[in-house]
C-alpha cells in the first residue's frame, strides 16, 4: 500500500511538472508564432508559423485549460471513485469487527484446529521375474 501510495505522489509530481513544461512550451510557440507572422508581413513570404506536433497539441489543450487545471487542484488531491459493491448478507448491518476497534459483545468465532491428513505412501511397484527360455 505505501509503495502503490509513493507511485501515486511520484505520478501527480511528474504530471505537474510536465503539464507545466507543456503550458510554457505552448506560451513559447505563440510567440514564435506572432514573431513569424510579423515577418512574414515583414518580407512577404509564407513561412509555417508552427510545427506540425505544436499545431497538433494546440487542438487538443491550450495553455489556458492547462494552467486552470494545474491551480484548480491541490498537489497529491484525490479523487473519490465510489465503487459499487454487491449486497451480500441482506442489507443487515455488519457485525461488529473487534480489528476496527469496535466494541465486539461475543468472543470472535475462531475455527477448530484444520484435521490432520494422514497420507499413505505407495508401495513400491512389484516386480515381476521373467524365465529365460532357450531356443
Amino acid at each position: 500500500m505505501k509503495r502503490a501510495i509513493r507511485m501515486r505522489a511520484s505520478a501527480d509530481t511528474k504530471a505537474r511538472r510536465y503539464a507545466q513544461k507543456l503550458a510554457d512550451a505552448l506560451a513559447v510557440a505563440e510567440d514564435a508564432a506572432a514573431q513569424m507572422n510579423a515577418l512574414n508581413q515583414l518580407y512577404n513570404v509564407d513561412v509555417s508559423t508552427q510545427t506540425i506536433l505544436v499545431h497538433d497539441l494546440q487542438q487538443l489543450v491550450t495553455r489556458t485549460q492547462l494552467t486552470d487545471t494545474l491551480a484548480g487542484s491541490a498537489p497529491g488531491e484525490e479523487l473519490v471513485i465510489f465503487n459499487q459493491v454487491p449486497d451480500g448478507n441482506g442489507g443487515q448491518p455488519l457485525p461488529a469487527n473487534a480489528l476496527f476497534g469496535e466494541v465486539v459483545a461475543t468472543p470472535p468465532v475462531v475455527g477448530g484446529q484444520p484435521p490432520i491428513v494422514q497420507i499413505e505412501m505407495p508401495s513400491p511397484p512389484q516386480t515381476i521375474e521373467r524365465e529365460q527360455v532357450e531356443g
